[in-house]
């Protein structure tokens, strides 16, 4: 698989703990949503990609409007 960023193919797998807090003051009593993804982090140009799971793509989006801003 080639880097989606540079071309390269020198990219690996690593486990990961990411903590995805929401953008605005206005919802800073929200909680973080958690996820355990696997990144693949290309060795030459630092680019990084994962994918979030369904559970926790809906718990992100149920704090947006329809404008795509916080609520």
């Amino acid at each position: 698989m080639k880097c989606y960023s540079c071309g390269s193919e020198r990219q690996m797998k690593f486990p990961a703990e990411i903590a995805i807090h929401y953008p605005n003051l206005t919802d800073i009593d929200k909680p973080v949503v958690l996820l355990f993804p696997r990144l693949l982090i290309c060795s030459h140009c630092g680019a990084a990609e994962f994918v979030v799971p369904e559970a926790e793509l809906r718990a992100l989006m149920n704090c947006r409007t329809d404008a795509g801003e916080s609520k």
